[in-house]
This record gives structure tokens, C-alpha cells and sequence, in this order.
């Protein structure tokens, strides 16, 4: 099983980044113990600041993964173009926020990518990304 997890702007700086919101764990970190974790899965990882950056790395893996792990950032609430991108490809993609984005500023409450995406975790820190995960994982 091919799964992709791609992170969108400012996701770089996990482990830096308010981490009373975020953590203090950089996502290197979290990828290579979800990599211990699940050995027969082959995980890739991508992050952009640009949104162009994940336009393209969508239009270049959506055809060939199994699924893909999806945290835009706040592109999830800006993004036409990213919600486009989801609807053409062929792999599906679970949108991922680390944050419980409805406990935050009120423009967090709205995501373009959802009504596309097969599925929404948010609220379980850098948990979110193992749970969608094992959804891949388990799904029928």
C-alpha cells in the first residue's frame, strides 16, 4: 500500500511552531515513527509553503497512491484550487488538522476541501495523521 502525507505552509516549523497548539515534535520525527509503526506500508512525504508546491504534487501523485494524507494548513480554508485539484485525481485523500480547528478563530470553521475528500480528522495533535492511516489501513 502506497500512502502520501503531504503538509501545506508553515507545517515545518512543527516542533517550534506554538507548540501550546502544535507540540513539540518536529514532523521528521512523527514520519519516521510512523514508518517503525507500519513497515508494510510505503510512506512518502511532501511539504510545501507554496500553494502551487501541493497543486503540483497532488496533479503528479493522485493518480498513484493508494491514499493520501492531506493537511493544507490554512490553504484548507483559502483553496478553490487545492478542492479542484482533490476532485481530479484518482487517489483518495483524508483531510488531516492537528488542532481541533472548531475551538479556533471562527474562518478555521470553514474548509473548501471537504465536501471532496473522503474523510475529516482533526483534534488529536499529530495523532491525527496515524488515524488516517489506519483508515487506509482498514478500510474495505
Amino acid at each position: 500500500m502506497k500512502i502520501l502525507i503531504i503538509n501545506g505552509p508553515n507545517l515545518n516549523l512543527l516542533g517550534k511552531r506554538e507548540p501550546s497548539i502544535y507540540g513539540t515534535m518536529s514532523f521528521d520525527q512523527y514520519f519516521d515513527s510512523l514508518k517503525t509503526l507500519y513497515p508494510i506500508v510505503d510512506l512518502s512525504y511532501f511539504q510545501s509553503n507554496s500553494e502551487g508546491g501541493l497543486l503540483d504534487c497532488l496533479h503528479k501523485e493522485g493518480f498513484n497512491q493508494d491514499g493520501i494524507i492531506l493537511n493544507a494548513g490554512a490553504y484548507t480554508h483559502t483553496s478553490v484550487a487545492i478542492a479542484d485539484a482533490i476532485a481530479a485525481i484518482n487517489s483518495p485523500v483524508i483531510e488531516v488538522h492537528i488542532s481541533n480547528v472548531y475551538k479556533r478563530e471562527t474562518f478555521r470553521h470553514h474548509s473548501f476541501l471537504s465536501p471532496v475528500v473522503k474523510g475529516v480528522i482533526a483534534g488529536f495533535g499529530m495523532e491525527s495523521y496515524r488515524l488516517a492511516l489506519e483508515a487506509f489501513i482498514n478500510q474495505d
